[in-house]
């Protein structure tokens, strides 16, 4: 595949992501008798993902996420020469979405950005009110896991076909521990969608939706690489 053609893909797939993941949270989470809530969102997320891994995972690896594209990149799985646009259109996919998702949930009597519009926060803006410490300890922590299952499912060695089930499910328990604690990132580009929408509290917390997963992305990339090494020929 050339690299327009993984662009093109990463764009479509972060643009899904972002736009079932935030719009499950923005137009079904909350609607009365019938919302899907908070667990709803955390499969709506993981769906996203498992979707687009059978789509375009062959096509261009289906990172959608600027924090998984850095961390197999330090993992050695992704070449330095390409970080750059993935992450490029993988944010302006997020936008996109965002841009999309506004214009629809602006179509109803009521709607505000005051509510929040699936934008990541910590301390006033965080659904539990968690702090700042918390919600960088979490973003961290939980993209360890979520670029240590991408890892481990997509390792040579590792049953072939399955990734996408294990990495969509991973992203759904993510959710399900991180929702209450920041609205859950893991993942800039997701984070940089709804904050330039809602503007204000939301782009000035959003260094943290973009250190964190990155800390935590580098971190597992570097733990698998060293502790599970693929095998480089039959001598080895």
């Amino acid at each position: 595949m050339t690299l327009t053609q993984k662009c093109i893909a990463e764009f479509i797939g972060t643009f899904w992501l972002t736009f079932g993941g935030c719009g499950s949270a923005v137009l079904a989470a909350g609607v009365a008798d019938v919302g899907i809530g908070w667990l709803g969102v955390a499969f709506a997320f993981g769906l996203t993902v498992l979707t687009m891994a059978y789509t375009i995972g062959h096509i261009s690896g289906c990172h959608l996420n600027p924090a998984v594209s850095v961390g197999l990149l330090v993992g050695k799985r992704f070449p330095a020469s390409e970080l750059l646009p993935y992450i490029i259109v993988q944010v302006v996919g997020a936008i996109a979405a965002a841009g999309v998702l506004y214009v629809i949930a602006s179509g109803t009597e009521g709607f505000s950005l005051q509510d929040g519009f699936a934008a990541n926060g910590y301390g006033e803006h965080s659904p539990g009110k968690y702090s700042m410490v918390a919600g960088l300890v979490s973003e961290i922590v939980l993209t360890f896991f979520f670029l240590f299952i991408i890892m481990g499912a997509t390792d040579k060695r590792a049953p072939s076909g399955f990734a996408p089930l294990a990495i969509g499910l991973g992203l759904t328990l993510i959710h399900l521990v991180g929702i209450p604690v920041t609205n859950l990132s893991v993942n800039p580009a997701r984070s940089t969608g709804p904050a330039l929408m809602v503007g204000g509290w939301a782009l000035s917390q959003l260094w943290l939706f973009w250190v964190a997963p990155m800390i935590g992305a580098a971190l597992a990339g570097i733990v698998y690489s060293l502790c599970f090494p693929e095998p480089r020929g039959k001598g080895d």
